[in-house]
């Protein structure tokens, strides 16, 4: 993706007018993802029963004046939505209702995100950064890409940057340090209960971070926390967590954009080859660096034992999910 003071990135955002998006896109109009230079052209998609309340947002977004917003469009059809994208954020998703089983949750999720896949086949930017942020991540991530077969793996990635910031904010409270002092955390597999949060290449002011914290800690806090963190929320709040959320969309789509510091890696949910043993064409999350705008699996770490059980029941996870759909996904 080229910036350009002078052309507009188009920007789409599908499930618009729901909350996630709110807290996203009036920080997109003011540059937090691609500069204070860089305008923006915003094609927002909604369901039909939705238009009315995406028209609501648009209005609020015109009338925040913002010089970087060159245009504004509203949408129910993805084609027009994802029309010469260069990036997308995949909001939108049907949540799990009263009664619902799992299996239904993601049939009827491989539709959508099947249809998303197709329509950003044919009309987006060749270029385009396509990140997937409506549950269940993982698996609607897989459906998309299997969905556009002429776009690369590499222009998809599915979001488990919240955990990755979880966890961070839960080892920088828990020393008494800053964010920015902590690096290595990891988290793999399934943005679900099964994820697995792994500190044991994780530095804090320059030191092992297990190192500092204790381990009964990290076992019986960090890792529950972080994996149930949403519920939590919901049942503390009563709504789910929307501007944290939209802050690890921002957070891992600059990232992709910008790259990040040598050395460094953050999280993000991307195709597996086989790295770590991993079953290939699974959307599981690993360590990734970027360079160039093109992600790269951290290859070659030492995984403790205690990670690696981890690690394969949360593969486990993933497999049971990729059969219940898998009847839906393309050859």
């Amino acid at each position: 993706m080229t910036k350009s003071k002078g052309r507009p990135v188009r920007i789409a955002i599908s499930g618009a007018a729901g909350q996630i998006s709110y807290s996203l896109l009036f920080r997109l109009i003011g540059g937090d993802l691609l500069g204070p230079d860089q305008p923006v052209a915003l094609q927002l998609l909604e369901t039909s029963a939705a238009l009315p309340q995406l028209e609501g947002v648009a209005m609020e977004l015109q009338d925040c004046a913002s010089p970087l917003l060159s245009s504004l469009s509203c949408h129910d059809d993805p084609e027009q939505a994802f029309l010469d994208a260069d990036v997308v954020f995949l909001v939108g998703a049907r949540p799990r209702s009263a009664g619902m089983e799992r299996g239904d949750l993601l049939a009827s999720n491989a539709e959508i995100f099947s249809a998303q896949g197709r329509a950003l086949n044919r009309v987006a930017s060749r270029d385009v950064r396509v990140l997937v942020v409506g549950n269940p991540v993982n698996t609607n991530t897989l459906i998309a890409l299997r969905n556009a077969p002429d776009l690369s793996p590499q222009n998809f990635s599915g979001m488990t940057r919240l955990d990755h910031n979880r966890a961070m904010s839960l080892i920088a409270r828990q020393l008494g340090c800053r964010t920015d002092e902590i690096s290595g955390v990891m988290i793999w597999g399934n943005h679900s209960t099964t994820q697995f949060p792994d500190l044991h290449h994780a530095h804090a002011q320059g030191l092992p971070a297990l190192d500092q914290l204790p381990l009964r800690w990290y076992e019986e806090t960090l890792i529950p926390t972080v994996r149930q963190r949403g519920a939590e929320i919901i049942r503390v709040r009563g709504k789910s967590s929307a501007a944290s959320g939209a802050n690890a969309a921002l957070a891992q789509m600059r990232d992709w954009i910008h790259g990040i510091p040598e050395n460094g890696w953050t999280s993000m949910a991307v195709l597996s080859a086989g790295q770590y043993g991993i079953s290939p064409g699974l959307v599981y999350s690993f360590p990734v660096r970027v360079n160039d705008g093109h992600w790269q699996i951290v290859e070659g770490l030492d995984v403790h034992p205690d990670a690696e059980a981890g690690i394969r029941a949360s593969e486990t996870e993933l497999l049971g999910e990729r059969d219940l759909i898998r009847h839906l996904l393309p050859d």
